[in-house]
């Protein structure tokens, strides 16, 4: 067993001077983390507990949310402003892992686990370039049941396992990310990249940087909004396909729209394609039809996951069509 050294910290102040040091590792709930340390995929010398920082779930006197990075999942789904004003990310939350993993994972570090692609993995068989660069893709040619559709590259077909961040980018989330130069704020669908090349490189966070809250902005469609997620089995599955989607509505008019698909590429994918076809349309199948083959025009799909472009399509007039018909 290799060694680790442990530290809880209690200040972003802390965690930002320890998080940058060679060999350190920030822990939140430890659900991905831990697990990779076992299968010999991340090897730190120090775990840095950033799980006593700020867990607070508050309105903002601009009358957004604000929700500390170390919120427990759980906590998220359950708070009463979340589920009335953007269901469809206590739906997403609720669609992720099993209970006990909810009430462990902090929502920053859901938003940093890592792809779980077999290849990925296996630390000891399998060539992967998001874990050594340059090694290889065994993925390539291998089974791709779970892999990318949009956005992939030679070097690497992941995809990105969260439920929830597929919420978050249809809802405009913006992160707060704290350093030793102060806290800077982006938006969530700048955090995470494609993987180019360089698929060791997952998000913009800088070294020394630590995610210290998510920040809801009020709008006009995520109180019609929801989550649905296709998975293999019933519970405790990550997502073949899914969809997070919310639509404000002028009698049959689609006045606004955001949609996010999750499990077709290595970030969450904001369907910007979708939304331009609907924006202003008729709320009906054959627009929802059309939105969704502008979507996927694209599309790459491999030959053990092309079932995914017909999937994905069907899963989004779906949750379209039930959008646009609560409004009956």
């Amino acid at each position: 067993m290799t060694p680790v050294s442990y530290h809880r910290v209690g200040s972003a102040a802390d965690a930002v001077r320890l998080g940058a040091l060679d060999g350190h590792r920030l822990l939140g709930g430890g659900t991905n983390l831990v697990d990779l340390m076992r299968k010999g995929v991340e090897q730190p010398a120090v775990l840095v507990d950033v799980s006593g920082l700020s867990s607070l779930i508050e309105e903002a006197a601009d009358g957004s949310l604000v929700i500390g990075a170390a919120a427990r999942n759980a906590a998220v789904a359950a708070h009463p402003l979340v589920r009335t004003r953007y269901p469809m990310l206590a739906r997403a939350i609720l669609g992720g892992a099993s209970a006990q993993i909810r009430n462990m994972a902090t929502v920053g570090g859901n938003l940093l686990q890592r792809t779980r692609c077999l290849y990925f993995a296996d630390a000891a068989g399998s060539k992967c370039n998001k874990r050594v660069p340059g090694s290889g893709c065994d993925a390539q040619g291998g089974f791709t049941r779970y892999h990318a559709i949009l956005g992939a590259s030679p070097s690497c077909i992941a995809t990105h396992p969260s439920d929830m961040a597929v919420a978050l980018a249809a809802l405009d989330a913006r992160l707060h990310l704290a350093s030793a130069a102060g806290v800077r704020i982006l938006p969530l669908l700048d955090f995470h990249q494609l993987p180019g090349d360089r698929p060791d490189i997952e998000t913009i966070l800088a070294p020394g940087e630590v995610i210290v809250a998510i920040e809801l902005p009020l709008s006009d469609v995520a109180a019609r909004s929801t989550y649905r997620k296709v998975r293999d089995r019933a519970s405790y599955a990550f997502a073949l396909v899914s969809v997070a989607a919310g639509l404000a509505l002028e009698g049959d008019r689609i006045v606004n729209v955001r949609i996010a698909l999750g499990g077709v590429a290595a970030k969450p994918w904001r369907a910007l394609r979708a939304e331009a076809v609907l924006r202003g349309g008729p709320a009906n199948a054959e627009a929802f039809a059309r939105a969704a083959e502008a979507e996927f025009a694209d599309a790459a799909p491999l030959p053990s996951n092309a079932f995914k472009v017909p999937l994905a399509t069907r899963t989004l007039a779906a949750v379209l069509t039930e959008l646009s018909g609560e409004r009956a």
